[in-house]
């Protein structure tokens, strides 16, 4: 499906250039280690998450700020290939564009994020107020929490009154609770096991505890919740059902950063699509399946060609 066949979806938060060290272990402080490997690449949750659905065959739109700045220029050029609508991107003359460092773990692909928001952190509810009519518009809207709360939450408020499918990735998870407020905002809420730990005080180690973790974001008000867990897929429950989908394997793991960007950015594009809560996280299973076989987080997005072929082959297998 083309991306100007599916509705649009709205993505509201940052780009970061990610700085990405691929290395045997973290140093110490006051140590110094020989990494085996570094890339500068496009990142950013929301950035990611808007890639990864126009890639998917989204029809995406970017909401964020960014700087006047070499970081700026990366990022406007990676959503001019990705087909990502920049309408929505405001320039600072002040702020930098925001920037991570990532550690990856060499052997198991794992990693370890620290990232500055920079011109996004001054993203607020007059700027959320300018993209008003885009954001009622859509069909579909995520968030997560890279910017200010108060500009996420006033983002859902506007979505949910103009009838968008509403989807908060609760990444990264706040030290504290969030506002009640938030949930009841929420048509699905996306948290990895960690973010579902944080803010339940469920340890989540698997699909069971995932239920349990579910259950007290549904008992805030959430209306369905997608619990990303991994290598062990993911777990989705509502008030009504609850579904555990294993992963759609892609080939060897190489990099998960970006995992979960993907999987969002997939869900996204396929909700959008008007496909049921159960076959959009397959979708965007796939999507995260083949996303961790690459490096890099924007660059490791798929292309819808290569997502629908691995689901053909997942059905064959099952």
């Amino acid at each position: 499906m083309s991306a100007s066949a599916t509705a649009p979806v709205t993505i509201l938060g940052i780009f970061a250039a990610d700085l990405s060290f691929r290395a045997e272990r973290m140093p110490r402080i006051g140590e110094t280690l020989i990494a085996s490997g570094f890339a500068v690449g496009a990142g950013g949750k929301g950035s990611n998450q808007a890639v990864a659905c126009a890639r998917s065959g989204g029809q995406a739109a970017m909401l964020t700020r960014i700087g006047r700045d070499v970081f700026g220029e990366l990022a406007l050029r990676t959503w001019q290939q990705a087909g990502v609508s920049t309408d929505g991107v405001e320039t600072s003359d002040k702020e930098a564009t925001g920037a991570a460092f990532i550690f990856v773990d060499q052997a198991s692909g794992q990693n370890a994020i620290l990232v500055d928001p920079g011109a996004a952190r001054t993203l607020d509810r007059a700027f959320v107020e300018r993209a008003r009519q885009r954001i009622a518009g859509s069909r579909v809207f995520a968030t997560q929490l890279e910017q200010p709360l108060d500009a996420a939450l006033h983002a859902l408020q506007i979505a949910r009154e103009g009838g968008a499918t509403t989807v908060l990735n609760p990444a990264p998870a706040p030290a504290g609770a969030l506002p009640d407020a938030v949930w009841p905002l929420c048509d699905v809420v996306v948290p990895n096991e960690v973010e579902a730990s944080m803010l339940t005080g469920v340890h989540v180690d698997g699909p069971q505890r995932a239920i349990d973790a579910a259950g007290v974001l549904l008992a805030k008000g959430a209306s369905n919740v997608i619990v990303t867990l991994g290598a062990q897929g993911v777990l989705l429950r509502s008030q009504t059902f609850c579904l555990h989908l294993p992963p759609v394997i892609a080939g060897t793991v190489y990099d998960t950063t970006g995992a979960g960007d993907a999987f969002m950015g997939g869900l996204c594009t396929a909700l959008a699509e008007g496909r049921t809560l159960a076959d959009a996280a397959q979708f965007a299973n796939a999507v995260a399946g083949i996303s961790v076989t690459r490096p890099g987080t924007a660059a490791s997005m798929p292309e819808r060609s290569e997502i629908d072929q691995l689901m053909r082959r997942a059905a064959r297998q099952r």
